[in-house]
Order: C-alpha cells, then structure tokens, then sequence
C-alpha cells in the first residue's frame, strides 16, 4: 500500500484509478478546485485528512474513513461505492452518500441533506444526523443510537431495524416496509402513514396524527404523547402504555389502552377494536 503524508492535493481527480493507497494527515483544497479526488479506486484508506472540493469518493470499492472532516463545499462526497468504513468523521456536505452499500459509519457528526438515498446494507452506530430526506429509498439499515434532527426521514425504506435511537423528525417512515423500530423516542407530525409490516416495540412516539393508512402495523408496550386522530384507516395489533387524545377509524385489529379521550367513527368499515384497561405485564390485553 502506497502511502502519502502531510500533503496538499487540489488538482482533478487526484489519484484516479489507484489502487492499494494510504492517505494520511493530506489536506484537498486548492485553487485549481479539481473534483473526484479518489474517483474509481480501489483499497483506500484515509485518516485524518480534510477535504474541502466535491465529489471525492466515487465508484470507490474498499473505503476506510477515519477522523476526517469533509466540510459543507465537499457536497456529493461518497456516491456509487461500496465495503464502506467511517468513524469519527464529520459529513458537512449535501447529499454525502447515496447509492452505496455494504458501509458502517460510527462516531460520526453528519449534517447533510438528502442524505443515504438508495443505499443498501448500511450500519450506523453513535451517529448525530441533522438532515431532510435522510436515507430515503434505502434497505437492509441497521441503527443503534443514532440521534437524527430534520423532516422526512426514512420515506420508502425496507427490511430495517433501529435500535435505541432518537429521531425529532416529521413524516417519517412513509410508505416504509418491514422495520422494526425498538427502545427509541420518534417525535414528529403524521409519523408512518401507508406503512407496511412496521412494529415498534418499547418506544415513545411523540406528535399529531400517527400510523394512519398503515397495513401490518404493531405497536407493543409503547408510550404515545400528543397523539391525536390516531390510526386513521389503518389495520392495528397495538399495546399503548398511555392515555390517547383521540382515535379515529382504525379498520381492523386491536388497539388496547388505558384512556382515549375520543373514539371517532365516522366511516363504515372502521372495525378496528378499542380496549380501555390497563396493559398488562405480558404486553397483551387481557
């Protein structure tokens, strides 16, 4: 593995097609502002660098990212590449990783919108996020303490699961399939409308007008607040730890809870069951 140090690169695709190389302590910023610094590599690995120009990780297969900063101007940093490490590093730029796969990403500060579109087999560990948009269309997300600030997340996500995690979102999970979301605070408007096999286990799910035109949907042991007009046309096998504002029209299932303030039924077809009494150990009505 080649190995470069303590140097400055701002020239158009500075290493293209390398193949085996270390960067290590290198600086791209420069006034001949070149792009696609790593642009079809392979092998690389880069720690404690800045990088200030755009595009710099492209169709790149085998990255290791450590302690590095990539600012606001280095925008669309890592597309179209794959085996993926980052770990300490800040993300500042727009659209930073889209359609990418096979990644981990740990210790990282991202403030990036529209980040994660269309990735695939992506873990994040210890993350803050501030993004709209975030991880749109991806699948196979594995989260764990992942703090996230910013509207419309994970709209048309698959087969994922998020672990101890806090998300001050808006609009999140639409139109989202088979996740399970455990163990995390979800504060947001209108969260998980025409969702699909989603279950959230021991969470507490914050704000208006939740898990409406949702099939498959569970919520086991989970506390709601503010949640009012719940369930809308939604088919539900849900154990509520706290009192809700209001449900309205659920189709089918069960909903068990302490206290609802309203049950509204205004439709035929609203069949969904509502069972007042307190939870049980078991998580089950009884």
């Amino acid at each position: 593995m080649k190995t470069v140090t303590h140097q400055t690169f701002d020239a158009e695709r500075a290493f293209y097609g390398s193949n085996g190389i270390l960067a290590r302590e290198c600086t791209f910023d420069g006034p001949a502002d070149g792009e696609s610094a790593f642009k079809e590599c392979r092998d690389v690995q880069v720690e404690r660098c800045f990088f200030n120009l755009r595009y710099p990780f492209w169709h790149d297969h085998g990255l290791a990212i450590r302690d590095s900063e990539l600012t606001p101007l280095c925008r669309a940093a890592l597309w179209y590449s794959d085996h993926i490490d980052i770990e300490n590093t800040k993300l500042h730029g727009i659209k930073a990783l889209r359609e990418c796969s096979h990644g981990k990403l740990r210790g990282c500060d991202i403030d990036s919108a529209e980040f994660g579109w269309s990735t695939h087999d992506m873990a994040m560990e210890d993350c803050t996020a501030q993004s709209e948009y975030f991880m749109m269309r991806s699948t196979g997300l594995h989260f764990r303490n992942v703090h996230l600030k910013g509207k419309y997340s994970f709209q048309y996500i698959e087969d994922s699961i998020f672990e101890n995690c806090q998300f001050d979102t808006k609009d999140a999970f639409w139109h989202a399939k088979n996740v399970v979301v455990c163990d995390s605070v979800v504060k947001g408007e209108y969260l998980a409308w025409y969702c699909e096999n989603v279950t959230f286990e021991r969470c507490r799910i914050i704000g208006t007008q939740p898990l409406c035109y949702c099939r498959g949907l569970k919520l086991i042991d989970c506390e709601m607040t503010g949640a009012d007009l719940a369930f809308e046309r939604s088919e539900v096998e849900a154990t509520i730890t706290t009192p809700v504002i209001s449900i309205k029209n659920p189709l089918a299932g069960h909903i068990c809870v302490p206290a609802v303030g309203e049950i509204i039924r205004d439709i035929d077809g609203a069949g969904g069951e509502v069972q007042i009494q307190p939870p049980r150990a078991s998580g089950a009505c009884a």
